[in-house]
């Protein structure tokens, strides 16, 4: 664990600090103020996680080699490949 940092700002400007942190929050400007806040994961839980796939590209069609990865049509993939000369 890193050791904390000696903090080198003038007294004005730790009260400035102190003063904005205090501040409420802004609504955010594209939600009705009714809105809720969600937790990230919230977020993140609503998508597919990502998987890592063995494959090998045909005719410009990606194909797993293992015969059990059932890939939805559609599928946004990455390619990933080797320098081959």
């Amino acid at each position: 664990m890193s050791a904390p940092e000696v903090d080198q700002r003038s007294p004005e400007r730790r009260a400035r600090d102190e003063q904005i942190a205090a501040e409420p929050r802004l609504p955010h400007p594209g939600l009705p103020a009714e809105a809720t806040a969600l937790p990230i994961e919230a977020h993140l839980g609503r998508r597919r996680r990502p998987i890592a796939v063995a494959g090998v590209v045909e005719n410009g069609l990606v194909r797993p080699l293992d015969p059990m990865v059932n890939l939805p049509e559609h599928s946004r993939v990455i390619i990933v490949a080797t320098d081959t000369t």
